[in-house]
């Protein structure tokens, strides 16, 4: 896994780029490590993506849906989860790698993104804050409705012979005729 870093870290300083590279995002720079096997046009990228799909293949592979041999089928599966995760491994230390070397060659540039994403994270958390205080305002005002509907009802003296003498003191009395 260290073979793709280079000298990253085997106590080298980190320099420029070695002759050949370019600025990142040129499909050159995704060309394979020294030492590791791969042809001669392929990338990590074209690794990474063959690898996924064998992995996917081998899920839903006919012959492994018809085997018998469990574990057979298992060690195949694994092998193709194994190399992906090799694969995916050496992608990230490239970029990790390419990332070093933008901030030695560019730190203005790391300074910038850092701030960007601080700014969006804040619009993030301002965004969910104002959701927040729209769902507590409802809760209070919920809890105020209801407040309100039990204090009627306090209001009323309990029991049956209460409630008949208050509803009967609403009632207007009879004009007596002469």
């Amino acid at each position: 896994m260290a073979t793709p870093l280079g000298g990253m870290f085997s106590g080298q300083p980190p320099g420029p780029p070695p002759p050949g590279s370019g600025l990142p995002g040129q499909a050159s720079l995704l060309q394979a490590a020294p030492g590791a096997p791969r042809s001669s046009n392929s990338t990590l990228v074209d690794e990474l993506e063959s690898s996924f799909e064998a992995c996917f293949a081998s899920l839903v592979s006919q012959d492994y849906v018809n085997g018998t041999d469990q574990e057979e089928i298992r060690t195949g599966v694994d092998q193709c989860i194994q190399k992906f995760l090799d694969i995916a491994r050496q992608t990230e230390c490239f970029f990790l790698q390419k990332r070093l070397q933008l901030s030695v060659q560019k730190p203005d540039q790391v300074i910038k993104e850092d701030v960007s994403e601080l700014r969006n994270e804040l619009q993030r958390k301002d965004a969910l804050v104002q959701k927040h205080l729209t769902k507590l305002r409802h809760w209070q005002q919920v809890l105020e409705d209801i407040n309100v509907q039990h204090k009627k009802p306090a209001e009323i003296p309990q029991g049956s012979l209460a409630y008949l003498e208050q509803a009967s003191a609403n009632i207007p009395a009879p004009l007596k005729q002469t």
